[in-house]
């Protein structure tokens, strides 16, 4: 009987230069054994490979690219080594996949044609960030990317903020990190001052940050989020 092939979802790291600290190197030994990804980005995808020390050659790579500008009809043909026996990687930009990026219809799809799927272990700064902000750890939502639009974007947080309030739920979510700043500071302006709220950037990176403060404390402290990965979290 013929069989399928294993997807490896492969995380990636949060912070440059962290592997050897946040990846297992059984993981790292199992992204040597594959020579087809699926990715978001084909040189930040080999810049990686090549940072965790793969050991065949870069140019020798098979890589499907899978984002925004996808073609959606291209997506089946993107699992048919699978479909033949051969293992293939689902790769994040950054940390683990399938959390706020497209690689969840590639395992659907995995799941639909009864392949294997295989998460590795690696770090996820949502859950990071959940930790280490001492906000409540059993009833949490995350929200993934608040909307671009300025009025949609302030109509989303003050909604967050009522649930943080109402539900005793934390409500994590995130932006593209050229916005961080943006995004901060209409929390800063439409969040009451009582309102807790935890900003993790840079998770396991040399210049992690990551505190908690009240709304109100913020104004008067904010920190220099441009270009990094960062969290929100907010809760009452």
């Amino acid at each position: 009987m013929k069989t399928t092939g294993t997807l490896l979802l492969v995380p990636s790291v949060i912070a440059e230069n962290t592997a050897e600290k946040v990846l297992p190197s059984y993981v790292i030994n199992l992204i040597n054994d594959i020579d087809e990804f699926i990715v978001e980005d084909e040189r930040s995808a080999r810049r990686y490979l090549k940072n965790v020390g793969y050991s065949k050659p870069l140019n020798s790579l098979i890589l499907h690219t899978l984002n925004k500008h996808t073609d959606k009809n291209e997506i089946p043909f993107f699992i048919e080594s699978l479909l033949k026996g051969k293992n293939i990687g689902l790769l994040s930009e950054a940390g683990c996949p399938c959390i706020a990026d497209p690689g969840s219809e590639i395992v659907k799809l995995a799941h639909k044609y009864k392949i294997k799927v295989k998460p590795l272990v690696g770090p996820t700064s949502i859950l990071l960030a959940l930790i280490a902000s001492g906000f409540n750890g059993q009833n949490f939502a995350f929200n993934g990317y608040l909307p671009i639009e300025k009025n949609a974007r302030i109509k989303k947080i003050k909604e967050l903020e009522n649930k943080a309030t109402h539900n005793d739920q934390t409500q994590i979510f995130m932006e593209t990190p050229f916005r961080n700043m943006q995004l901060l500071n209409d929390i800063l302006k439409c969040c009451n001052s009582s309102t807790l709220l935890c900003i993790a950037a840079n998770i396991t990176g040399e210049d992690e940050f990551i505190e908690t403060r009240l709304i109100g404390d913020w104004k008067n402290n904010i920190p220099e989020l441009h270009k990094k990965t960062t969290v929100f979290l907010l809760y009452r």
